[in-house]
């Protein structure tokens, strides 16, 4: 008798790549003339990434370079949360964080969609802040990737494929 397969749905980011797109994002606003005495930068501490600038279009702006340089470093924009723009003093600042794991709402709702559009021999079991998918048929599980592949809610990877 055949033992399932499986594999693990998982949403990670590679910290250094993060590191150096936000490196870069600083060299390239430093430099520019539209950022030249707006006071505008961006910071990265700990898990929260900071963005100041003089007004609320120049911080727009440094979040816009700040997005270019993830998508090419390959980072998804997806495992970036940003809030709004927000007065401090004289310089407006955006908060914005990496998010990494599967949290459990996201979590519940690929088991759903996974168990209400999937094949019915599949099943997702959550584990902490990752999905196990497991299924006697290697091409039903095929099937759960490509379901998968188009969800939006977060920036999923397809691991240990046995």
């Amino acid at each position: 008798m055949a033992s399932d397969s499986t594999f693990d749905v998982v949403s990670k980011v590679d910290k250094q790549e993060v590191s150096n797109a936000l490196n870069q994002a600083q060299k390239e606003i430093a430099q520019r003339y539209d950022f030249k005495g707006v006071g505008a930068e961006v910071d990265f501490s700990g898990e929260s990434i900071l963005m100041k600038a003089a007004s609320e279009e120049r911080v727009k702006a440094v979040l816009d370079v700040f997005q270019s340089k993830l998508v090419k470093r390959n980072i998804s924009l997806k495992s970036l949360e940003t809030g709004e723009p927000y007065a401090s003093g004289k310089e407006y600042r955006l908060d914005a964080s990496i998010k990494e794991g599967i949290d459990q709402p996201t979590a519940k709702k690929i088991t759903k969609l996974i168990r209400d559009e999937g094949p019915k021999s599949i099943k997702a079991t959550i584990q902490g802040d990752e999905l196990r998918v497991s299924s006697k048929s290697r091409d039903d599980l095929q099937a759960a990737i490509a379901l998968l592949k188009d969800f939006e809610d977060a920036d999923l990877q397809f691991i240990n494929f046995r």
